[in-house]
């Protein structure tokens, strides 16, 4: 009977030295294991950012235009704010708001001899800042209207005014949501320019961008349909990198193409524009794509257009400087526009504001 008990006792100490023996093992195996905070900390989750982009702002009239009320008439009586103001929320609403700026913020130099010059008053890039605008391409043919000063003016101007200010000459970069956006401009109405999209491309990508976007100023004007030559360039700086070309120029819309995991938006027509108080299209948009990259940096994105008209007085055929949200009637003709030059470019799959 005691050999029975003895026997008994050897095993439930055997069973015993063998469970805890278990558990220290699964206690060391745990402390190999990193936590959920290390595991979050080494594995970063995704990343988002919202662009919109805008066509031409021409913050000036041209000193011989003879028009019922110039773009200075109007700062005059309602101050910088008034432009903006009824695209504001938009812009604030997104992490980089970019405008093609096509004309000179200057008080130097001589205008130069052509049909159409703009030079507005310095503090009108407030017009910019106010209204939550972080980037503006100067690769157009009007960013020299008053001579190499007022460029370099505009450019020190915007800069200093916070305003991430761009062309061939000044490739630039902007972080926001921990994403990195390279930005590269082109004016291919200069035949010096257009020469430099491969060597700005291989310059832009030397600064590891998550993100790039080309303006290109090209194109004709009036014209409703890409040209040739636009759509070779846009290909290419597709190929080379480029995630977003914006275009401008033509002062009317164009078509929205996506290419080779790219997007070619052809022109964006004109937006906050002062060079003309009665043009003949006041149709426009906002252009918006939101990136997402996730943790192995792949790339999802989400385009919106808002259908826009350049003046909240469209109906009345006047140009008062105040872009804004179309509605109704307007709003509907916008979409069936874009709709129309987009599916002659592939139909690319966009929503609509």
């Amino acid at each position: 009977m005691k050999a029975r008990y003895f026997i008994a006792a050897l095993i439930l100490i055997i069973c015993i030295l063998t469970f805890m023996s278990c558990t220290d093992s699964e206690r060391e195996l745990v402390d190999e294991i990193p936590s959920a905070t290390e595991q979050v900390t080494e594995t970063p989750s995704s990343r988002t950012i919202v662009i919109s982009a805008a066509g031409d702002c021409t913050f000036a009239t041209d000193e011989y235009a003879g028009q019922v009320m110039s773009f200075v008439e109007a700062e005059s009586m309602y101050g910088t704010s008034y432009f903006m103001q009824n695209v504001r929320y938009i812009f604030e609403n997104d992490d980089l708001t970019i405008v093609n700026f096509e004309g000179t913020l200057s008080e130097n130099g001589e205008r130069a001899d052509k049909s159409f010059a703009f030079r507005g008053k310095p503090s009108y890039a407030n017009i910019l800042t106010s209204s939550s605008v972080e980037a503006a391409c100067l690769s157009n043919n009007h960013s020299h209207d008053y001579g190499e000063i007022s460029y370099t003016d505009t450019y020190d101007i915007l800069e200093s005014n916070g305003i991430t200010t761009y062309d061939s000459s000044h490739i630039k970069y902007y972080e926001v949501n921990g994403i990195r956006v390279g930005l590269v401009g082109i004016n291919y109405l200069n035949d010096v320019d257009k020469t430099k999209l491969d060597s700005a491309m291989a310059e832009v990508k030397a600064g590891s961008p998550d993100i790039i976007i080309v303006s290109i100023h090209w194109g004709i004007e009036k014209a409703t349909e890409p040209n040739e030559e636009q759509i070779e360039a846009g290909h290419r700086a597709i190929d080379l990198g480029a995630d977003l070309v914006l275009g401008t120029h033509p002062h009317v819309l164009q078509g929205i193409e996506q290419y080779n995991g790219g997007v070619i938006a052809y022109s964006l027509g004109n937006f906050c524009f002062g060079g003309n108080d009665s043009p003949a299209d006041m149709d426009t948009i906002i252009y918006r794509q939101a990136f997402t990259i996730d943790a192995a940096g792949n790339k999802t994105t989400d385009i919106t257009v808002v259908p826009c008209t350049i003046s909240s007085d469209y109906m009345n055929g006047l140009n008062n400087y105040q872009p804004t949200p179309a509605t109704g009637e307007k709003h509907d003709s916008i979409v069936k526009k874009m709709e129309s030059y987009n599916q002659a470019l592939g139909g690319i799959q966009i929503n609509y504001d």
